[in-house]
């Protein structure tokens, strides 16, 4: 009878060996509960037919018109582009890069890249190339922010509904569909099973207590010595025993957005020009102008999204810094959760500026009505950035270490 898998969880540091799993079944972590395996049945077939399905409508919601707006006899449409384009020329060029790296180019290479993962393994192979690319989508796979987006059209729609008439195009409907389709792909993919496949030269697996070394891609456990050049055998990712610099790197990330984040709620993100008068909006502006036209519900989604949750994300951030530093025993599996919180609702900050860049996309009329990005909106895209970069860069496991340290002592002792 086999021996069941040997995992590491990359959110406490516990070694423990994972059963196999029933279908539909989980395993979770003994010490913290997050999940290290998921059984998801009939995983390669169903995730490639979804792929290319997803590809499809990709081409479909770039190549039509997205967006109309019509004012006064006057039409201007949009593409999924044209918001990129516009703000690059109104030299807001960091934000351009950033809303088409996160709309356009990470979900389309995300799909692309499974597109070259998932074929060969149905064909029952195994290219040398297939672990770097199956690596890269899994990298990729958290900047994709079409569901963002998609939000971001809502409340867009709704800012422009007194000004004018605003007409779906054929992409739009393809875009929510490719919303849908991307993450039934991302829910029915399952990692172990692509790694699985991938050969191993045979090596001696670590005994819990051990010194081992985790892969934070695959998921690897190697023991000393098992790993040639400080890179993981199986897809090619720098091992470390805890990420490099963890505590250093996460301060400084949290102490730049929370730099960012006054301008980026004090200056104006965007400037509207109607009729020939000009309003410059700040975020809080354009909750209250939702909650005043009785959007209740999309003023209170924008809310938390735009000014509760960066500042929520950077004191969770803060204070799990500093119980690392002062070597705190105080509830790890809460504070492991909340970790886990900083990670699932990071993204959704960026609705605000993809408010801006489908607004710019649209309004394009001139002094008859015209939309300008603004300074805050620059801050505001960086807080966000940086933000979900430094809870990437924040190794939670550091929050067990010392309880683990503990542990040893009191085992050693007499």
């Amino acid at each position: 009878m086999p021996q069941p898998a040997l995992n590491e969880c990359l959110e406490c540091g516990l070694l423990q060996r994972c059963p196999p799993l029933p279908r539909g079944g989980a395993a979770r972590c003994v010490r913290c509960g997050s999940v290290l395996r998921r059984h998801r049945p009939d995983s390669l077939e169903r995730t490639l037919a979804l792929t290319l399905a997803g590809l499809v409508l990709f081409v479909i919601a770039n190549a039509f018109p997205f967006l109309a707006f019509r004012m006064q006899g006057q039409v201007t449409e949009t593409t999924l582009l044209t918001g990129v384009a516009e703000l690059y020329r109104g030299g807001q060029w960091e934000i351009a890069l950033v809303v088409l790296f996160t709309s356009v180019l990470a979900p389309g290479l995300q799909l692309l890249l499974l597109l070259a993962v998932l074929a060969p393994l149905r064909l029952a192979r195994v290219p040398r190339w297939l672990p770097r690319l199956f690596r890269w989508m899994r990298t990729l796979a958290p900047w994709g922010m079409m569901d963002v987006f998609m939000l971001g059209i809502l409340v867009a729609v709704v800012k422009l509904a007194d000004m004018a008439t605003i007409v779906p195009g054929t992409s739009l409907f393809a875009f929510a569909v490719l919303i849908l389709v991307l993450a039934a792909a991302q829910a029915s993919l399952d990692p172990d099973l692509v790694w699985s496949r991938v050969a191993l030269a045979p090596a001696p697996a670590p005994r819990p207590g051990d010194a081992h070394r985790t892969c934070e891609v695959c998921a690897l456990v190697t023991a000393p010595g098992g790993a040639r050049d400080g890179r993981c055998p199986r897809c090619g990712a720098a091992l470390h025993r805890r990420k490099p610099e963890s505590l250093q790197r996460t301060w400084a990330l949290v102490l730049a957005a929370l730099i960012c984040y006054v301008p980026a709620n004090l200056l104006p993100i965007m400037t509207v020009t109607s009729l020939g008068r000009s309003q410059s909006d700040t975020i809080f502006s354009g909750v209250v102008f939702l909650f005043s036209h009785g959007m209740w519900p999309l003023g209170l989604v924008v809310f938390v999204a735009s000014v509760f949750v960066p500042l929520l994300k950077l004191l969770i951030l803060v204070g799990l810094l500093l119980s690392v530093h002062t070597r705190t025993r105080w509830r790890p599996r809460e504070r492991t959760r909340l970790y886990r919180l900083t990670e699932a609702i990071g993204r959704w900050s960026m609705v605000d500026v993809y408010v801006v860049t489908i607004l710019v996309a649209l309004v394009r009329l001139g002094n008859l009505a015209s939309v300008e990005a603004e300074a805050g909106a620059i801050f505001f895209c960086a807080v966000v950035v940086l933000t979900m970069i430094a809870a990437m860069s924040f190794d939670p496991r550091l929050i067990w270490d010392r309880l683990e340290l503990q542990h040893v002592r009191d085992r050693r002792a007499p």
